[in-house]
């Protein structure tokens, strides 16, 4: 009989997923005991200062890492939107979880309910970009804190944008006012999926987690992953990527400050190099974004 102690964030949200992903283990792997290993990130610790002026991506998966590579877990397991492109040193994403809804959703008013100026709260640079697109008379101001604190922020004939994945996870899709196309909100890389790590020289527990990848799941985060990594990006800035299961594959590029804009949709086919389609298409929008200036 074996143990596997999986690292995690003590929100809910990052709870349940990991005791999502224990509950799969222990039912692939019968006899297998799952443990807990609950980790404060530099993002769980610092719930004010905007996420763009934390250094981006890593701010929530950093620590959790550290639990693996020091021995205390023997997984990670992060919300794969949250991590960076280039894969830490000493570990491997042993597993991809099938995928959510990975749309974002407006909570509060939709859009042709916010009123001309109308406040919208959100951290991501990534979606203030977006929606400026539709509505560039909108009003935004940031917002951080976990799933609860940021349902009881939303502004005063206004609206708060969430992942419908997180709402999905504690049973408050009820609170959602719009669901956002994603051919008019292109989701961060990864939205909606779970990523799990191990390291590198642990060919045990990588073998229980190879058992529980979903592999559709795991082509579509390696493109999206692959588009951000040639960017050299993290949610500092505004970029977005998404691969559906038919092939159809959106990318989205602003400027820092969300005034300028390309977006990008194609197709990926099954005999397709999607790790090479997702590197293309961050260079063709980086140059298209970067023509629109000369």
């Amino acid at each position: 009989m074996s143990t596997v102690r999986i690292a995690t964030r003590s929100s809910a949200q990052a709870r349940t997923q990991a005791e999502a992903v224990g509950a799969l283990i222990a039912a692939t792997v019968p006899g297998t005991i799952v443990e807990y290993v609950f980790v404060d990130t530099q993002g769980d610790l610092n719930a004010t200062t905007p996420l763009h002026l934390m250094g981006g991506q890593g701010i929530f998966v950093k620590e959790v890492q550290r639990a693996v590579l020091d021995g205390r877990a023997d997984v990670a397991v992060h919300s794969a939107k949250d991590l960076p492109s280039a894969q830490a040193e000493g570990l491997l994403i042993g597993a991809i979880g099938e995928r959510r809804t990975p749309n974002d959703a407006l909570v509060g008013c939709t859009l042709d309910e916010l009123a001309v100026g109308a406040t919208i709260a959100t951290g991501s640079v990534r979606r203030r970009a977006q929606l400026m697109r539709l509505r560039p008379d909108l009003q935004f101001v940031d917002l951080r804190g976990n799933i609860q604190t940021r349902l009881s922020k939303i502004p005063e004939g206004g609206a708060i944008v969430m992942a419908i994945a997180a709402l999905e996870i504690l049973g408050l899709t009820d609170r959602i006012a719009q669901v956002l196309d994603i051919d008019v909100a292109v989701p961060m890389v990864g939205q909606g999926s779970v990523a799990v790590e191990a390291r590198v020289d642990d060919v045990q527990t990588l073998e229980i987690l190879s058992a529980i990848d979903h592999a559709p799941s795991r082509r579509a985060v390696e493109t999206e992953r692959a588009f951000l990594a040639e960017l050299g990006a993290g949610c500092s800035q505004p970029v977005a990527a998404h691969l559906a299961l038919d092939g159809t594959f959106h990318a989205f590029m602003a400027n820092d400050a969300g005034t300028d804009s390309v977006q990008i949709a194609g197709f990926i086919g099954d005999s397709d190099d999607n790790i090479v389609v997702g590197t293309a298409t961050a260079i063709e929008c980086r140059n298209r974004l970067t023509n629109a200036h000369m």
